[in-house]
């Protein structure tokens, strides 16, 4: 027998640690247990609005037979996930940092697993349209099949992801910035969108995405600035319009060439083990000066250039910020480097 359980929305929130509902309860509505200490759930439970089991952190497991229309456990101590579980919209598992896995087959519109440190791998055969799977920095590759086209594929910051599969056809809108180790995109890819490829070891687009709209950490760019940014010269930075644009130029470009090219005026200078130290400064149009500390390695005799904040002005107020000291008088190192 079925064990029907109405909710009103309308009234505030009682947390509950301990919930005595029977196998195959069904929830009329929303369902919150959000920051509770509740350890189990009845099997077979039907929520047909949002369960929300945000920050539960005694909640290890969810029970078989789990029905919702959104299932929110942000931050919870989830380990596993039933193979059974049907969740029709929205599937969001942030910073689950102990789910290891995800069950074959797992279908949902929407899948969120953004921060899941421990996540090793996606679900084999998986019917997802957007995936949120930033800061999965386990995950090495894909599956050997899911679902060929998706809406949108957001993989930020995925550091040991090597590889998009050979299955997936077409993509809405991708973002694998800061996927270092990502070094090319599969050659039957289609982009309808735009893909973000900041940070990423991407030389070039396959001939089937020639065309697509280029994005570093969210600033429309083009392909010379995406793959020559050699080619960047000094005078392209300072003339640009954009505030936005600019500073990608003027990072795809490096510091110490923009400086090469530059008259930068010297607010201060000093000596410290590596040689000598320049405090400089560079007008920028429409936008913040740019202070620059330029400084050589003791070790190799190598000159580069940190930025620091516009508030700074002498050459040991910038190296104590850049080691982290708010008060200079509290920075005396044996040795900078």
């Amino acid at each position: 027998m079925m064990n029907w359980v109405t909710v009103d929305s309308e009234q505030p929130k009682q947390p509950i640690d301990v919930w005595n509902a029977s196998a195959g309860t069904v929830v009329e509505g929303d369902l919150d247990l959000s920051d509770s200490h509740i350890q189990h759930l009845p099997e077979q439970l039907t929520v047909t609005g949002c369960l929300t089991l945000d920050g539960c952190l005694s909640l290890h497991e969810l029970p078989s037979g789990l029905r919702c229309y959104k299932l929110s456990a942000r931050g919870s101590a989830l380990r596993s996930i039933p193979a059974d579980i049907q969740v029709q919209s929205r599937l969001d598992l942030s910073d689950c940092v102990q789910l290891e896995a995800l069950p074959a087959g797992l279908k949902v519109g929407t899948l969120i697993v953004a921060g899941c440190s421990s996540l090793r791998t996606l679900p084999e055969g998986f019917d997802i349209y957007f995936l949120d799977m930033t800061r999965c920095t386990r995950i090495t590759s894909f599956p050997g099949h899911g679902r060929e086209r998706m809406g949108r594929l957001i993989a930020r910051e995925c550091t040991a992801l090597r590889e998009l599969p050979n299955w997936l056809r077409g993509v809405g809108l991708l973002d694998v910035s800061g996927c270092s180790a990502l070094q090319a995109l599969p050659e039957q890819l289609q982009v309808a969108g735009w893909i973000d490829l900041a940070d990423t070891a991407i030389t070039e687009l396959p001939a089937s995405m020639q065309g697509t709209a280029l994005r570093w950490r969210s600033v429309l760019i083009d392909e010379h600035i995406a793959f020559r940014p050699h080619e960047i010269q000094a005078d392209e930075v300072l003339k640009e319009k954009n505030v936005e644009r600019r500073r990608v130029l003027l990072e795809r470009m490096g510091h110490e060439r923009f400086v090469e090219q530059v008259q930068p005026e010297t607010l201060d200078t000093d000596v410290d083990p590596g040689g000598l130290r320049r405090l400089l400064r560079i007008q920028m149009a429409n936008d913040e000066p740019l202070f620059l500390l330029a400084v050589q390695c003791p070790s190799t005799g190598r000159q580069y250039t940190l930025r620091v904040p516009p508030t700074m002005q002498t050459c040991h107020q910038a190296a104590a910020w850049i080691a982290g000291f708010d008060n200079p008088d509290d920075y005396h190192p044996a040795l900078e480097s």
